[in-house]
Order: C-alpha cells, then sequence, then structure tokens
C-alpha cells in the first residue's frame, strides 16, 4: 500500500520520517514537475524569438481564418 503525504511542512518532516523509519516502512521523496521540459523549453524559445523580432504579427480576422 501506498500512502502520499502532500504540504507537509519541513519542520514536520523530520518526525514524519524518524516515525516512518522505526515503523519500518520505506520513503522515497519525489518532486513534482508540472510541466514537461520540452515544452518549456519550446515555449522559452518561442519567447526569446519573439523579442528579437522573429515573430510574426496578425490580425484577428486572419487568425481566425488560420483556424477554421
Amino acid at each position: 500500500m501506498d500512502i502520499v503525504l502532500k504540504n507537509v511542512k519541513k519542520k514536520d518532516f523530520p518526525v514524519l520520517k524518524s516515525l516512518a523509519k522505526s515503523l519500518g516502512f520505506e520513503i522515497t521523496i519525489e518532486d513534482e514537475k508540472p510541466y514537461n521540459e520540452e515544452f518549456v523549453k519550446e515555449i522559452l524559445e518561442a519567447e526569446k524569438s519573439i523579442k528579437e523580432g522573429r515573430g510574426i504579427r496578425m490580425t484577428m480576422e486572419e487568425l481566425k481564418e488560420l483556424c477554421k
């Protein structure tokens, strides 16, 4: 059985870790990564290219036509 504890305060973690260890539980710590790294890289590159003037301007009509 797996139990997941979320929003544990840093000051409470050693107590929980000690308790789990004394009961013979296995502890694994996983850092959540809410975004795919490739997706983040793609977005950052797009922002950079826009700042460098490599973006294009479109009117709302052109955008609506593109989305049809």
